[in-house]
């Protein structure tokens, strides 16, 4: 199975990939789309990705066959990205822009808000303190691993053998290995030990 782990690549290149490989293939907004309707109270839904997920209207798209009432409020947050890669979880800077963002949709009363990009959960434990918690967080990237594990159950492709003890988690990465490495040991609960960088065009 692949999991497409990017909201943009997602929202716009999903179903021309499935034409072209024949596994089964999951993308992280059919997921947290699904959950947020569910989730809605109000039917006032919002959303903050790319400026290239937002205008897809794929969420929109796919909530609404769900539910034609619920109303989709996007917000693009391009600055959003390079701030959690600097590390800057909750810099003053980071609220302030945060506030900017999240305000207009506050205005129009939502009671969810989808978290648009897999950056985003990194931001999890500030934007909830900025939405307050009358807003439940949606994130599409956990409702895809959940997704995932139904999936290889449902197809018996669950992992059964032992762990490496040395290595138990590998990371594969197309550029910046040490940059990968350094930002992921700022932010898992584990050191990662293993990170190897391949060609992709070789592939």
């Amino acid at each position: 199975a692949i999991v497409v782990a990017c909201n943009t690549a997602s929202a716009l290149a999903l179903e021309t990939i499935r034409e072209e490989i024949d596994i089964p293939i999951i993308g992280v907004v059919k997921p947290g789309a699904k959950v947020a309707a569910l989730t809605t109270r109000n039917k006032k839904i919002g959303l903050i990705g790319t400026r290239a997920t937002v205008k897809s209207c794929l969420y929109k798209t796919i909530i609404q066959k769900e539910d034609p009432q619920i109303q989709v409020i996007g917000q693009a947050c391009p600055l959003f990205v390079p701030l959690v890669e600097e590390g800057w979880l909750k810099d003053p800077v980071t609220i302030e822009i945060a506030k900017r963002y999240l305000d207009p949709l506050l205005c129009q009363d939502i009671d969810t808000l989808i978290l648009g990009c897999t950056h985003y959960p990194l931001l999890r434990s500030m934007l909830k303190t900025l939405v307050g918690e009358q807003v439940t967080l949606v994130n599409p990237a956990y409702e895809t691993a959940k997704e995932l594990e139904r999936l290889l159950k449902r197809e018996h492709l669950e992992h059964e053998g032992e762990e490496e003890e040395e290595f138990p988690y590998r990371f594969f990465v197309s550029d910046e290995e040490e940059h990968f490495q350094e930002f992921a040991n700022s932010i898992l609960p584990y050191d990662v030990k293993m990170t190897k960088q391949i060609n992709i065009e070789e592939y």
